[in-house]
This record gives structure tokens, sequence and C-alpha cells, in this order.
């Protein structure tokens, strides 16, 4: 990580988390920003409460294990006591006549409790086994998406250091235009240069004035990306404390390592989803297999015409059983065969999704050191370009002042001038996301 940060991401870090005053101005270097990200954006919360769901789920299952105890208690008030039959020959009477007679007491209360524990069955290891798996998969979402929560921060940061520089040469671009239109007019008013060229700079000016105008609200949306960003209120002031240094850009480097698809988080959560996958197919291989459960319940019971249950003075009668079953399937009229080769087909799926990330880490790492190598080449156009642009400016300028150039020439400079800026900028931002996107495919961007 101290080696990525020091080829990606030119900047001078400042100690500590982050810095707050009273009035909830925050400053944040690079490095602070994403620390802040990483506790409190929205994906990277939730993905720690997964995590700790996960956790609790193995803690649920693993209680199936352990002695499962109940207790009860129960009332009952027969206002009409249930009535039985009793046949009629047995007290003389003809046969196939029935007696009705009243069984029991108004009032019955039970107090019981029941202990079951399992004793056998290999879905229950199986289990254990599954959700342990399951929570380190949720762990490893979490760095998933730990990771790209940072690379959106690093984007967005820089996203607005660019859009900052390019306004303060706007602003630049504006007050030298703004010069130009006076001198022009100053000609105008004393007859050396026509009505034409004031126009020709006035227009140039204005144009000037809106896209000054365009960038000071774009500065607004970029800063409240990255509010958004690492999960701060967007009503809160963020002050950046970092800057882009141009030197480091320029020696932005292509890693030359080379593509290992294991290095990838996605590629550990792929061979994390093949063995719970696995487990799957075996769960259901073991349902033929029988499973066996011990089990006692002790209960006793009151019964009263009156109701006093409570009453210490009075019998209780108590029950005790214990008890096992085993449960040995049989036939389920192939149910089980074919939810084995589904799951099997599952696995299959997951395998080639495997196979195919593989190749395309190889072509998005491919990719990545091709969009850096471009963007460093562009870079360099495009700074020699800024450099000629500003030359011409100056020159035209001179050759205007002494009365040997024209306005059209000047304006004309002035436009390329912006275009080479424009590109500039671009280029210096491609580069740095390219960077990013070079050490996300190759697995060097860790968090």
């Amino acid at each position: 990580m101290r080696r990525l940060l020091l080829l990606l991401f030119p900047l001078e870090l400042n100690q500590g988390l982050y810095a707050q005053n009273r009035d909830s101005v925050y400053r944040f270097s690079l490095k602070q920003a994403v620390e802040f990200a990483l506790q409190n954006q929205k994906d990277v919360v939730n993905a720690q409460l997964d995590a700790e769901i996960s956790h609790q789920k193995v803690r649920e299952i693993t209680g199936l294990g352990l002695p499962q105890i109940n207790s009860s208690f129960d009332v009952k008030d027969f206002v009409k006591i249930p009535t039985s039959l009793i046949p009629g020959e047995f007290f003389g009477e003809a046969p196939g006549s029935y007696i009705p007679i009243k069984f029991g007491t108004q009032y019955q209360a039970t107090a019981g409790a029941t202990l079951s524990q399992l004793l056998f069955d290999p879905t229950y290891l199986l289990g254990i086994r599954a959700t342990k798996t399951i929570a380190e998969l949720s762990q490893k979402s979490l760095t998933r998406t730990r990771i790209e929560t940072a690379a959106a921060v690093y984007k967005a940061y820089y996203g607005f250091l660019v859009v900052s520089q390019r306004k303060n040469v706007i602003d630049a671009n504006v007050v030298r235009v703004k010069k130009l239109r006076d001198d022009t007019k100053a000609l105008y008013d004393n007859g050396f240069v026509e009505k034409i060229d004031v126009d020709r700079v006035t227009l140039t000016y204005n144009n000037l004035e809106s896209e000054q105008l365009k960038f000071n609200h774009l500065v607004e949306i970029t800063m409240s990306m990255l509010k958004f960003q690492i999960g701060m209120n967007l009503q809160e002031t963020l002050i950046l404390t970092d800057s882009i240094d141009i030197q480091k850009v320029r020696n932005l480097s292509v890693v030359s390592d080379k593509p290992d698809a294991s290095r990838r988080i996605e590629y550990s959560i792929l061979q994390t989803q093949i063995q719970l996958q696995e487990y799957n197919v075996k769960r259901y291989r073991s349902g033929r297999i029988p499973t066996l459960v011990a089990y006692g319940n002790l209960s006793t019971t009151a019964y009263r015409n009156q109701f006093d249950v409570f009453d210490q003075s009075t019998s209780w009668y108590p029950t005790a059983l214990i008890g096992a079953t085993l449960n040995v399937p049989l036939f389920d009229g192939n149910q089980r065969r074919a939810k084995i080769i589904q799951e099997n087909y599952n696995l299959k799926k997951i395998q080639n999704e495997l196979h195919n990330f593989e190749q395309a880490a190889g072509l998005e790492i491919d990719r990545s050191r091709s969009n850096l190598l471009d963007a460093l080449n562009a870079l360099q156009i495009q700074e020699d370009n800024l450099e000629l642009a500003n030359e011409i400016v100056k020159t035209t300028r001179l050759k205007y002042e002494q009365g040997v150039g024209t306005n059209i020439e000047v304006l004309d400079a002035e436009t390329k001038l912006t275009e080479s800026q424009v590109n500039y900028f671009n280029a210096i931002y491609e580069s740095l996301i390219a960077k990013i996107d070079m050490e996300k495919a190759l697995g060097n961007f860790n968090y």
C-alpha cells in the first residue's frame, strides 16, 4: 500500500484521521478522506453490517446442535366438562345403549419442561462449515466494497483538484482577455482600430465569462460528489489539504507485473462461492443418511374443582418420559437426486465464472496498462502544446501592442491556448485515473 501511494498519489499527506473545528469544517488529505469514507460511507457501513449478520448466523446454526430446553405452564377452565359415553351393558342396560358420564374436574393445570438433543445429523456439521464460509464470503465482500469505495474517493478527490486548477486558469484567462478588451477599446477610442476589433475581443471575453460561471458551478458539483463518496453531510464544509504534484504525475510508471488473477479480491470471492456450493451439494447427498434425536419430558398436572391450582396442600401428579427418534429416509420420489443434479450444475456455472474471470482479468490488465501509456504520452504532448500555446499568445500580444499584428491573431492564439489548457488538464486526470485502474486490475489496490 505504501508503494502504491508513492507511485500513484503524489500528495503530501497530513497526520491523523481528520481535523474538524467547531463550525464543522473538515480539512482532509487524500488519505484522511479515504479513511473517513471507510468509516462513514453507506455501502461500507452496510457491508460491515452484513459481515456482522453472517457472524451471528454462525452462532445461530451452531446453537442447533446444543441442548434445546423449553418450559410451559397451561391452565384450563372446563366451563362444560367433557362427556364420555359408556356402553350401557356394563351396567346391565340393553346392548347397544350408552350411558353419558362426565369425567374430570373443572380446572386443570399442567407445568412441564422438555429437553431435546441432536445426536447425529450429517447436515448439521455441513451447516456449521457452510455458515462459516458464508461469514468468510461476507468479509471478502466487505473488502471488495472498501476497495471500490477507496477508488471512488481517489477519483473524486483528484477530480475536484483538477477542476479547481482549471478554474484558476480560466480566471487568469478572463483577467488577461479583459485587459486585451480594455486596451482594444482604448485604441478604438483613439481611432487606431475599427469597431469590429472591439466586438471580436468583447465576444471572446463574454464567452470566457460564461465559461467561468459554468466552472464555478462545476467546482460546487464536484465537491458535492466528493462529499457523497466519503459519506459526509453535503451541508458541511470540506477543505482539501493536498494538491497535485505535476512532476510526480509525469513520473507515474507502468507496472510490468505478470498478470495474476488470484491477487484480486473478486477471484477469492468466486473461490469461496465454489466452496459454499460444494457444501450445498454435500448437504443434499447426506440427506439419505439417518438422523437421531434424543428427547425427554417432565410434567406435573393438577386437577381442581376450585381455582386453587397454587394451593400447596393439594396434590400434583407428575409424569416423566425419555425417548429417541431415528429418522431413516427410504424413498422421496427421486427429489433428492434431482436436487443434487441441479446443485452440481450450479457448481459448474460458478467454476465457469472463475475461469472467465481469469481471462477477463488478464484483458483488464492489458487494457489498463495501454490506457496508462496512452495517457502519459498524451500528457507529454499536451504539456508541450500548452507551452507552445503560451509562447504564441505572448508573441501575438507583443506584435499587437507594437502595431505589427492584428487582434484576430491574438484572439486565435487565446482560443488555441484555452483548448491546450483543457487538453492538458484532461491528460493529467486521465493519467491519474489510468494508474488507479491499473493498480486495481493488478490486485495492488488493497484496503
